[in-house]
């Protein structure tokens, strides 16, 4: 059973996300108002057990809310995949009082949250990924700031795409899953939609596609291509001289993580900063707050890690048809 918390650690860890600060200003002053003393420790796990660890008061996350990316820094640690960093980093968390820790971050930071808390750490996650690819959960803080922010650029490109009657391929970030891809494809119109879902897909359709609308007199094609199937200035070259029609790759790249997160981002991620102490005071352990059906929840991490999440298929027929 876990113990009484005392004392709550927060840490941001894997790739940042826009909201992370807002959730982190939820914990340290929801934690403060009950009483609780609030450490924070720096570039996530690898801080931890380089003992980056410091002090929190209300005042050091005043003017944080609006702000992308993580005031506490993030990092990937590879030591905290092994028995030895997680024996180390449960001593250094007891070295300095933590008797409850908050992890904001993706699976891979909750499998860290999971050996913790086996080790007697009261640990919560928070789910914060702009790849909305954690399946206990309908929504991740980030991807509501990520995909508008792919949105806008989209929009730009497509207006110079329409202006020289150009193919173009835009990358947005997503390696293992393809939910930006299919928001951005649904929400700029394009006229195909490449994911990691669909490793198989046909580039020679997608070549006879462009030919067939250019027959019927249209001026430009859209192509929304996932991280995770990636090559698109090869692709670009590829269909170009295949098609005849001058083609463009764009990779939005890192932009998609970075800018003040949406108002969607701020709320949610300041109620689940909020609920991850409350679940700490009640005595809870090892569980990931999440959103279904429109509320939020919490599922034991075990539980979270093993489900699996995938591409509803009518939203990618809908994506298909829409574009036609």
């Amino acid at each position: 059973m876990a113990h009484k918390v005392r004392t709550v650690g927060v840490l941001t860890s894997g790739g940042d996300a826009p909201g992370m600060n807002a959730a982190i200003r939820a914990v340290v002053r929801t934690a403060l108002s009950k009483g609780l003393n609030v450490r924070g420790i720096r570039r996530g796990y690898q801080g931890l057990l380089n003992e980056e660890i410091i002090n929190m008061n209300a005042r050091d996350v005043s003017d944080i809310i609006h702000r992308g990316g993580t005031i506490l820094q993030t990092a990937r640690c590879a030591e905290m995949r092994t028995e030895e960093g997680q024996i180390e980093a449960a001593g250094i968390l007891r070295k300095y009082g933590i008797d409850g820790l908050v992890v904001i971050g993706g699976d891979g930071s909750f499998a860290g949250a999971q050996k913790l808390a086996n080790l007697g750490i009261n640990t919560i996650g928070i789910p914060g990924t702009i790849d909305l690819d954690i399946a206990c959960t309908e929504y991740t803080i980030g991807f509501d700031t990520a995909v508008n922010t792919a949105m806008e650029a989209i929009d730009k490109v497509r207006d110079t795409s329409t202006s020289h009657e150009r193919c173009s391929i835009i990358e947005v970030m997503g390696r293992d899953a393809g939910w930006l891809a299919l928001w951005c494809g649904i929400a700029n119109g394009a006229e195909r939609i490449i994911m990691p879902e669909e490793h198989d897909y046909d580039e020679d359709a997608i070549v006879e596609d462009i030919r067939r609308n250019r027959e019927r007199g249209k001026q430009h094609y859209i192509i929304i291509n996932a991280e995770g199937i990636g090559d698109s200035l090869n692709m670009a070259k590829r269909i170009e001289e295949r098609t005849g029609m001058e083609t463009r790759a764009t990779i939005l790249g890192h932009m998609q993580r970075g800018g003040n997160p949406t108002c969607r981002d701020r709320v949610m991620a300041s109620i689940m900063g909020a609920k991850a102490v409350e679940l700490l005071k009640e005595g809870k352990s090892n569980r990931v707050i999440g959103i279904q059906q429109g509320q939020y929840i919490d599922v034991d991490i075990n539980e979270a890690l093993q489900m699996e999440k995938s591409i509803p298929q009518f939203e990618y027929e809908i994506a298909k048809m829409l574009a036609l």
